[in-house]
């Protein structure tokens, strides 16, 4: 692999289009897959995504297409930037047009509803055990990052010669790519952060303060750290860039569509209006049903996922949502058992 390899992203959402223009600027020809072939026509006819990533001009070496197999065998390296939800039956219509070690970039953040696989087990699952495969994750808004605003993500693979070629081939001056090892930490801080940043949404739509975000977002944050810890990743993954990181960035920018979801909900919108609206896949109200099965099968406490999946798919209201995370038992934060008599 080196720059100018040919690479195919599979998935033309607003975050594999925004790759696909930044790689194509690093002078790779990229092959975008797109579902909506008349998406493609249009990008053809006038270089722009208007559904996915408007007001964004996509460079000539972007080819669309709606044909997946031809796309795929003339790749060196593919991105899957897909919807996690939608990743297990792509994946299976890929394998018989891709090369047996052929990398495989997976760009998807979530759980699978019912497996609780995450994104790259339902790659290799898919795919063959054998592929090499690798994860990019971190806080990147997909319109900052076709726009060339300095952004840095992670990219983690359990085979670390192929997350430092990744790293450095995909890396630019507005880019910057830092390797990890471990897999299992960033998938679960990718998707977990969307979860907490439906709670960060909720706040904002209750009209409470800078306080009160600050809480959240700390307290999710160990929220996550737990339960990675409970499932084997290192606790170091959750205070670099695709746990802290994307957490920060999710909970705070007006950018991000799981806050988004989560103020209409704090406004009283109900679930099922707030997605009919919308073309964009907001990952944590998905990931919030996974979510809260992993936690409880792991036997790891998780009340603000407990409390987003109620106002998600209980009909429970926000207020009293806040008021239970703020009636817990008492404790302590470094995780012992609180003092006699407090």
């Amino acid at each position: 692999m080196n720059r100018g390899a040919p690479v195919s992203v599979v998935g033309g959402g607003a975050w594999g289009t925004a790759l696909s223009i930044h790689l194509a600027r690093l002078g790779h020809p990229v092959g975008l897959w797109m579902r909506e072939a008349d998406l493609v026509a249009r990008m053809l006819e006038r270089r722009d995504n208007p559904q996915y990533l408007p007001g964004v001009r996509i460079p000539e070496e972007v080819t669309p297409t709606a044909e997946l197999g031809p796309l795929l065998r003339r790749a060196e390296i593919v991105v899957a930037a897909v919807p996690s939800h939608h990743a297990r039956s792509v994946y299976r219509g890929m394998r018989a047009s891709m090369g047996d070690r052929v990398p495989v970039i997976v760009a998807t953040k979530g759980i699978e509803e019912g497996s609780l696989a995450l994104p790259a087990e339902v790659a290799a699952q898919e795919l063959g055990a054998g592929r090499p495969v690798a994860v990019l994750s971190g806080p990147s808004f997909a319109a900052e990052v076709a726009r060339g605003v300095p952004t840095a993500v992670v990219v983690a693979s359990a085979n670390g010669d192929l997350a430092v070629r990744i790293r450095d081939l995909f890396s630019s001056g507005n880019l910057r790519l830092y390797a990890n090892r471990d897999v299992l930490g960033v998938q679960l801080a990718g998707a977990l952060k969307n979860v907490i940043a439906v709670a960060a949404g909720v706040l904002d739509g209750l009209g409470e303060g800078r306080n009160t975000l600050a809480a959240l977002v700390t307290r999710g944050l160990a929220e996550m750290r737990r339960l990675g810890l409970a499932l084997g990743a290192d606790p170091a993954t959750f205070a670099g860039l695709a746990g802290l990181g994307d957490l920060v960035l999710t909970c705070t920018g007006d950018l991000s569509r799981n806050r988004g979801v989560g103020r209409a909900i704090g406004r009283g919108e109900r679930l099922e209006d707030v997605l009919g609206r919308s073309s964009f896949v907001a990952e944590g109200v998905r990931t919030a049903r996974a979510a809260r099965e992993m936690g409880r099968r792991a036997c790891v406490a998780m009340p603000i996922v407990d409390e987003v999946h109620a106002l998600l798919f209980e009909d429970a209201s926000p207020k009293e949502a806040v008021a239970r995370l703020m009636s817990r038992p008492l404790t302590s934060e470094d995780g012992g058992e609180p003092e006699p008599g407090r």
